[in-house]
């Protein structure tokens, strides 16, 4: 027996497992928090989705009025899992959309065969920058410098930088 009391927390002390609440205008549930609020465009209801953790909602949406036709509906399991599902399909979307305008590829013919030519765009707060690279058909990098984050990725700018031999676009 020890001479130290029972160091284990009290289990009421404890939060619910991701603090679960299912009430008729907040449901959280999943990591996802749905909240029903006031419509400012117009006299009706909207519902925020926010992942946990985050503090902007990933998506508001219009909410359907409940038979009264001042009140929200109240937010039921079924509707909850096709909101988040939503949430996350537009959560998706948009990080391919990000992905897509910082990342550019384009293939050029050359001398040298095939040359996959890359933009990688790092936004940076203070110093953004871009990365130009140059890779042959076997994936060995050729050449690599920074350039402006706004330098336009086309063919003809791929082009000309490989038939300068890599030197940094003016």
């Amino acid at each position: 027996m020890s001479d130290f009391p029972d160091a284990s927390p009290d289990p009421s002390d404890l939060p619910d497992a991701l603090d679960v609440i299912h009430e008729s205008r907040l449901w959280r549930d999943d990591g996802w928090t749905a909240r029903i609020i006031k419509n400012d465009d117009d006299d009706g209801w909207a519902v925020e989705m926010t992942r946990e953790g985050e503090r902007e909602p990933t998506l508001i949406s219009p909410w359907t009025m409940g038979r009264d036709k001042k009140n929200p509906k109240p937010i039921e399991r079924p509707a909850f899992h096709t909101l988040v599902k939503t949430a996350k399909e537009f959560r998706r979307r948009s990080e391919q959309q990000l992905h897509a305008q910082l990342h550019k590829t384009i293939w050029v013919d050359s001398d040298q065969g095939s040359i996959k030519v890359t933009l990688d765009i790092v936004p940076d707060d203070d110093f953004p920058y871009a990365d130009l690279q140059a890779w042959n058909a076997m994936n060995e990098l050729l050449a690599k410098i920074q350039v402006a984050p706004n330098f336009s990725l086309s063919v003809a700018s791929a082009e000309r930088w490989v038939q300068s031999g890599y030197r940094k676009p003016a």
